[in-house]
């Protein structure tokens, strides 16, 4: 978008400010995201709108806590978002990668310190300031096998009560200029089995898995759905249907084949799917790069038919809204996507826009 090029691009303005202000590398790329962040306020911003149905309970089930990502994104911050005018009742955070313990002696555990910290940023968030973090869903590396065990046991201690399941992304594609995931999955993984002998352990203990996957990669999904019937899974942001790099100017052919995957998973009584990441650039709507953020009715209007699509083939008990902030916001604010959302929905029954708003991640969360 005119004017707005990622703070990345900035780097004419680093040696200036090294050669003021004497500062490493690290320092001026933190101070170049900062400046990157003000102005993307001021430009979501530009686009201004009134909560709509402000009564309607949100159990917001896909939103991500930070400081290792440029601007930070923590309780503060949440609760900004949260509390900016639609009715948040609770929220149940995914995991990024963030505080992870990188020098633990035991690989096993690497992932246990996020959990122990956001933990206690939900302890914090139930003193009524803000909409309480109901859940987490934390990360365990299935490639350890079985002895992944061992780190669940730890996470649920870490988790204080809060901590109901995992995300393993595998999110791989064969274009090699689409980002596959920072845990470097292997294509096929679901399928590999070290890996499924970790998945049993979540069986074991009846935790719920969130899978962050790419369209393509759906059919895997599907087969591990089928030889874990117990399991209860989550397929995040709509399947991941692409629409960057090799698959830009291709909607439809993608939109086509991920709606003949997901009615394949639609089969699979234990997959819920959650109905976000629209604001992601990979999905190829390019909204970050235009003079002005889209509004509800503009996102409604190109992801409103998929979207119901989702809901009448999986059905309203099966599906949950999610904002996948901060990832989103570089799109639109809270108050914009949460309108889109229902936007879509105006002429659902009354029982099911409740489960698609809030009914549904209760459940799937196990969520008082």
């Amino acid at each position: 978008m005119p004017g707005r090029e990622p703070c990345r691009q900035r780097s004419a303005t680093a040696e200036p400010l090294a050669r003021r202000w004497r500062l490493d590398s690290r320092t001026i790329l933190r101070l170049m995201a900062r400046r990157h962040a003000t102005e993307h306020e001021q430009w979501l911003g530009a686009t201004h709108e009134d909560p709509l149905e402000p009564d309607i309970a949100i159990v917001d089930p896909h939103h991500h806590l930070w400081t290792h990502v440029e601007p930070p994104y923590l309780l503060e911050e949440l609760h900004r978002d949260t509390g900016s005018g639609h009715r948040v009742t609770a929220t149940v955070f995914v995991e990024c990668g963030w505080a992870w313990d990188l020098q633990a002696a035991d690989p096993v555990m690497v992932p246990v310190a996020e959990v122990a910290a956001v933990a206690e940023l939900a302890r914090q968030s139930d003193q009524g300031r803000g909409s309480p973090i109901a859940a987490i869903v934390g990360h365990a590396d299935l490639r350890h096998g079985s002895d992944v065990g061992r780190a669940l046991d730890a996470l649920a201690e870490a988790g204080d009560g809060r901590f109901v399941g995992i995300r393993h992304a595998t999110a791989w594609d064969a274009d090699p200029a689409i980002p596959n995931h920072r845990t470097n999955p292997a294509p096929g993984l679901m399928g590999d089995p070290t890996w499924r002998r970790g998945f049993a352990e979540l069986a074991v203990r009846g935790l719920t898995y969130d899978a962050w996957l790419y369209h393509p990669q759906i059919p895997e999904l599907v087969e591990l759905a089928r030889a874990f019937p117990d399991v209860t899974m989550v397929c995040d942001h709509l399947g991941g249907p692409l629409g960057a790099r090799s698959y830009a100017g291709r909607r439809e052919e993608v939109l086509d084949a991920t709606r003949a995957s997901l009615e394949q998973l639609a089969s699979c009584p234990n997959v819920a799917l959650k109905l976000g990441g629209i604001g992601m650039a990979l999905l190829g709507d390019g909204w970050h790069r235009r003079e002005r953020p889209p509004t509800s009715a503009e996102i409604a209007a190109s992801w409103g038919p998929f979207v119901r699509w989702c809901i009448d083939t999986f059905g309203p008990h099966r599906c949950m809204f999610e904002s996948n902030f901060p990832v989103d916001r570089e799109s639109c604010s809270y108050v914009v996507l949460w309108n889109a959302f229902k936007r879509m929905t105006q002429d659902l029954p009354e029982h099911g826009r409740a489960a698609v708003f809030s009914d549904t991640a209760r459940r799937v969360y196990r969520l008082a």
